[in-house]
């Protein structure tokens, strides 16, 4: 058997995602060992993440390992993943996406169009802020971080009227029964490769990208390439302050922008084609 080195955060969710590529591994006849890696992002959770660098800091010491030989893929959650990635990696393999919808957690199953005016409701995605505010402007919006576990724990100590979680994470975790509802695609966007898990490995390294290709799910790469495409058109104008998110879906992509003040929703059938309409819509002067 080929040996495989998995690099992983240590949280549950990311240690759910290692062992589900570890299962697809050995089924293709790899031995995988689990490597757990401490990053930025999981260490600081006293300020928000746009602050301290962004979603980028729960790769950062990953792709270390990577440079040093520690491991041979690293396993993320493709919307934790930046839009560009040095040149050095490479995103060689993603896994079958779950739900990528976003759900709505009230520790006693009320629906959030019940929420009285001013209920604070939690979240730090800047794209789930400025989609929320257009569906619940009596609403108030206030930063939560801290695994699935610690922010659901917040919830029910009564710091936030309710939470907006994905719902790929909570259906991983065994507590899709969290769920109160669902927020439809239309409503709200999910980002760029929500419910997707992505395999990075170093460009250089053609073992690992051949073992991350053995345990590739096509459709969801389409998907991944789709969305990331999208955001890849705008080069280093976005940053983890952005409100984006894109999904691909049935062979159409959508993609919304907002700076806080308006926002474009624009949807066609190839990344040129939504490109161009965010452009034609003004979604450079937007950003």
């Amino acid at each position: 058997m080929t040996r495989i080195r998995i690099g992983t955060r240590g949280s549950q969710l990311a240690l759910w995602q290692a062992n589900e590529a570890a299962r697809l591994f050995r089924q293709r006849g790899y031995e995988p060992e689990l490597v757990i890696v401490k990053t930025t992002g999981d260490k600081r959770h006293d300020v928000s993440l746009a602050t301290i660098g962004g979603k980028g800091l729960f790769i950062k010491e990953l792709e270390e390992a990577l440079e040093r030989g520690e491991v041979d893929v690293a396993v993320h959650s493709l919307k934790d993943v930046p839009s560009l990635i040095p040149d050095t990696f490479v995103l060689a393999g993603f896994l079958e996406r779950a739900d990528p919808r976003d759900a709505w957690v009230h520790v006693d199953g009320r629906p959030i169009a019940e929420m009285p005016e001013g209920s604070v409701i939690g979240t730090s995605a800047p794209r789930r802020r400025a989609q929320l505010a257009q569906l619940h402007p009596h609403l108030q919006i206030a930063d939560i971080r801290g695994n699935v576990d610690t922010r659901i724990a917040k919830a029910r100590d009564g710091q936030y009227a309710g939470i907006i979680l994905a719902s790929a994470g909570l259906t991983r975790l065994g507590r899709a029964s969290e769920i109160t509802s669902y927020f439809s695609v239309d409503e709200m966007l999910p980002a760029a490769g929500q419910g997707i898990v992505a395999l990075e490995c170093l460009a250089s390294n053609a073992s690992a990208r051949e073992a991350a290709r053995a345990i590739n799910h096509e459709a969801s790469e389409l998907a991944a390439r789709n969305e990331r495409g999208v955001l890849e058109k705008f080069g280093t104008q976005l940053d983890c302050y952005s409100a984006v998110a894109v999904h691909s879906s049935n062979g159409t992509l959508r993609a919304f922008f907002s700076d806080g003040m308006r926002a474009i929703r624009v949807e066609g059938s190839s990344v040129d084609d939504v490109y161009a309409r965010l452009v034609e819509r003004g979604v450079e002067e937007l950003l």
